[in-house]
């Protein structure tokens, strides 16, 4: 389960970020998911539940918000968005050759603290 290293990076870079700043206490981090990055967003949230033990996070609450698999035909040149996780080809000229422009993103957006 790579959701608990990846809960931990979380957990590990809110904390440096917020001391920091000078904060003592992580209230919530927010994070935006890419429906291609292979995360399973159920199991971060358990992972996160279990990395934030014994910490200034320890009562945090993970947010999350996800973004769709965009990408561009380089036949075409046709902007798409799929509700799946992959391309598999152009839904205008049938063409596989996609460029991902976006969906494998796992960025901390906001981390609200005290």
């Amino acid at each position: 389960m790579h959701e608990l290293s990846i809960a931990h990076n979380i957990i590990e870079i809110a904390i440096s970020e917020c001391k920091k700043a000078g904060y003592s206490k992580i209230n919530s981090i927010s994070i935006r998911i890419g429906r291609a990055s292979g995360v399973m967003t159920d199991a971060l949230l358990f992972a996160f539940d279990i990395a934030k033990k014994d910490s200034i996070a320890e009562n945090a609450v993970l947010k999350y918000e996800e973004t769709p698999v965009k990408g561009r035909c380089r036949e075409c040149g046709t902007d798409s968005t799929v509700d799946d996780t992959i391309f598999v080809c152009c839904p205008s000229c049938g063409s596989y050759q996609f460029e991902l422009l976006s969906g494998r993103e796992l960025d901390i957006i906001e981390i609200d603290v005290e």
